[in-house]
């Protein structure tokens, strides 16, 4: 981890005492009005629609989002560059990471989690995680696992996409490292935080064939290349992207390489170790047919705490907005923390502001447990950078000074809002 990091971490200490912060909650200091917040963006290097941090963190402030969650997978070295850039256009910057996990018997039986497209693969959250800089050791080797992983199927996928394409016409040359070079000129960041995803690999392709065949000849060249007929533009470069996915890189065709995940127990030890807050992000009718796993709500929420899992979130632009009340509204009655976010792990530069599918906005009582659901991550932040109880405790388990789940989230809410609210009071006096 990079000393910034380490600075980052001093920085949000520095905020107050957590006795001082609990009496400002107590006094009900918070915001006059509820800001606009986004629990769930990728920043570069992780494939994302933004070309650099200071880039996402320009379009959050000119969108008037003020409280913003990055999210990555498996590198936490931005977060410094990203919570410098956050305090200079005045947004409160959260921190979190995204896990690919598998659920081995839900694989055998053919159950759908989060994952439309396989069964048994599970995508779990860490909200607030702050045990960044230095890594525990369980927390390195877990990572370094992943990594390893992840590094072993890229660079084959890297040279079975290769093959192909010199053998159906276009020799294009690239290897793992090449693709990694690209993400590095591309943002800026060293080689070394750089984890290749499938979308970094068919960009690199695409890019490649784009100055290896003219336009005119383009659509023959994909069309051999991909084993289907492709009509659409020459110049669709995301367009192209996502057929060499769909056509080669996905389960069964030809590029494709198992992947190699940690266990459920596994990712969710690795965000306790972190320091965060293990949290279920609910596709619901993002998929065309709801997962097996999150139908009907009732039984998600059964599922979600039968897993010590105390918070969810949900990325609404997949959404309508009646199936996106009636999930929330029902996880927030259980009990259960709920945030919302926007991933923009694509290219398509979408609004900051999480909204509903077509664009519909997102309704009025979801902002309003949005938003308390950014406090609660504020605030158990906050207290577990002062080595106290948060959210949760190191094993998962809900903070037991509290009486129910609801006092839980509502006092926890509070706290967040006036940490949020100090900050911007001392940002602004600087």
């Amino acid at each position: 981890m990079t000393e910034s990091v380490d600075n980052v971490l001093s920085m949000f200490r520095s905020l107050g005492g957590v006795e001082e912060m609990r009496n400002l909650a107590a006094e009900g200091f918070a915001p006059s009005t509820r800001y606009k917040v986004n629990s769930h963006i990728h920043l570069p290097p992780n494939f994302s629609a933004f070309q650099s941090v200071a880039d996402a963190v320009l379009l959050a402030a000119e969108q008037d989002v003020r409280v913003l969650c990055a999210s990555n997978y498996y590198d936490f070295n931005v977060y410094g560059s990203f919570v410098a850039k956050a305090k200079d256009k005045r947004i409160f910057p959260l921190f979190g990471t995204e896990i690919i996990s598998l659920i081995e018997e839900l694989v055998d039986g053919g159950v759908r989690v989060n994952d439309p497209g396989n069964p048994g693969r599970m995508y779990i959250c860490g909200k607030g995680i702050t045990k960044i800089s230095p890594l525990s050791a369980r927390a390195a080797a877990l990572l370094g696992f992943i990594r390893g992983s992840d590094e072993a199927r890229m660079a084959e996928m890297v040279a079975r996409l290769d093959d192909i394409f010199a053998a159906r016409g276009v020799d294009v040359g690239l290897e793992e490292q090449a693709v990694k070079e690209m993400v590095v000129r591309r943002h800026g960041c060293d080689v070394d935080a750089v984890v290749l995803q499938e979308r970094h690999v068919a960009q690199a392709f695409q890019e490649a064939l784009f100055q290896k065949v003219t336009p005119a000849d383009r659509a023959a060249a994909l069309s051999k290349i991909l084993g289907v007929e492709y009509t659409a533009g020459p110049e669709e470069a995301v367009r192209i992207q996502g057929e060499i996915r769909a056509h080669l890189m996905k389960a069964g065709k030809p590029a494709f390489v198992k992947e190699q995940f940690v266990n459920y127990p596994e990712a969710r030890e690795l965000i306790l170790e972190l320091g965060g807050i293990p949290c279920y992000p609910t596709l619901a009718d993002g998929a065309k047919v709801i997962c097996e796993y999150e139908t009907p709500v009732e039984a998600l929420i059964d599922n979600i705490l039968g897993m010590d899992v105390h918070m969810v979130e949900l990325i609404p632009i997949r959404n309508r907005p009646e199936v996106l009340t009636d999930y929330v509204t029902k996880m927030r009655a259980a009990g259960i923390a709920v945030a919302g976010g926007t991933e923009h792990n694509t290219l398509d530069r979408i609004g900051m502001e999480p909204t509903c599918v077509g664009g519909a906005p997102v309704p009025e009582e979801v902002k309003d447990i949005f938003w308390e659901g950014a406090c609660v991550i504020a605030a158990h932040q906050f207290l577990t950078l002062h080595n106290e109880c948060g959210y949760v405790d190191a094993t998962g388990n809900p903070n037991d000074a509290y009486d129910s789940a609801e006092d839980r989230i509502s006092e926890m809410a509070k706290l967040g809002a006036a940490l949020i609210e100090t900050y911007f009071t001392k940002t602004k006096e600087e």
